[in-house]
Formats: structure tokens, sequence, C-alpha cells
């Protein structure tokens, strides 16, 4: 039990070393990344509450550490009360684009852990959706921005990216009563996983 044990160790271990420089090559990547986010104001006075997002992106290095980034991004919030009515969840869509600078802690080689930073502009839009999940109100897209800074381990083939963004927009949003101003800021605390190719 103790020979087969050390033997897949072994195996694994080896596969990790042999496989973590691949990204060194890549010239371009593909990300998926997900955490819960935190506003940092309040919408008319309500409180949104904790919510989610999702993000799926496709880089591509344009400079030795220099990425240029697009992808779509989905952020949820469901707070109990809003200007809105009672359970409407909102939800914001749409794109990003943007830079992402990655240099490794030690050394210039492409390899080990590293740090990134990147700063870009968003294209979304926020929909109002009730209980029964049907959407009766969307601002329409517009733009706003975000910027975020983090890690990013090798582990195997994969590169982890854990980091944290701030992202801001403004739009309008019309109900059946009311034209109501909606300023999302908020805080996404996230892991992400990129695959390079």
């Amino acid at each position: 039990m103790r020979m087969t044990r050390r033997a897949l160790t072994g195996a694994a271990l080896t596969l990790l070393i042999t496989s973590a420089p691949a990204h060194a090559q890549a010239r371009w990547s593909v990300q998926v990344r997900g955490g819960p986010t935190f506003p940092t104001q309040k919408i008319q006075g309500d409180d949104l509450g904790t919510g989610f997002d999702l993000e799926g992106n496709v880089g591509y290095r344009a400079l030795p550490h220099l990425w240029a980034y697009a992808g779509w991004d989905w952020i949820g919030f469901g707070p109990k009360t809003s200007f809105a009515g009672p359970d409407v969840d909102f939800e914001e869509t749409g794109w990003a684009l943007g830079l992402r600078f990655e240099h490794p802690f030690k050394g210039e080689e492409d390899v080990g852990p590293a740090y990134w930073v990147r700063a870009g502009a968003t294209y979304d839009h926020v929909e109002l959706e009730d209980a029964d999940d049907t959407r009766f109100a969307d601002s329409g897209h517009g733009p706003g921005w975000e910027v975020g800074a983090g890690v990013a381990l090798d582990v195997g083939r994969i590169r982890l990216t854990p980091g944290v963004r701030f992202r801001a927009l403004s739009r309008k949003v019309s109900i059946p009563t009311t034209t109501r101003d909606v300023d999302l800021r908020y805080v996404m605390l996230e892991v992400g996983a990129a695959f390079p190719f």
C-alpha cells in the first residue's frame, strides 16, 4: 500500500512538474472566474446584499507580460426590498475588455507564482427580474469600468488566478411608476482558472 501511494505521488508530481511550464510559450488563454460580490453603496437607499459573479474571457499575450482580454460577465444581487418592490433581482450582464499585466515574483521567466493587475472597460446593462424570473425592466447597455489585482499560481496546465476586482456602472432603469438612477459599485472576491494554449 505504501509503495502504491509513493508511486502515485511520484507520478502526480512528475505530471505537474513536466506540464507546468507549458504556459510560458502560450499566446492565448481561456479563463473562468467567479465569487462573492459586495456592494460598496446602496441603491436608492436600499441595501443590495451580497451577490455573486461569473466571468469567462479570452486573453491574448501582446507582449511578454501584457495580455489583452475580452469576455462576458454576469453579476447577480437579490435584495429583500428595493425601489422596484420586494424580491426583485438586480442582474448586471455584458462585456468587458482591457489589459492585464502579469509578472513573476522572481526573475523574468514566465513560470512560477506571479502577481497580476488589470484595468478595463465594461459595456453592461442592468436587468430587473421578479420572483418568477420574469424580466420587467432593462437599462440598456452602457459604459462602465473595472480594476483588479491578484496572484497567479501554476497547478499543472492550469493557472489559478485568485484576486479582487472593483467595478462601477451607472445606468437609468425605468419601471412602470418611475425612472431611477442605478449606480452599481462593488468589490468582487474571485477565484479564477486560466487555461493557456
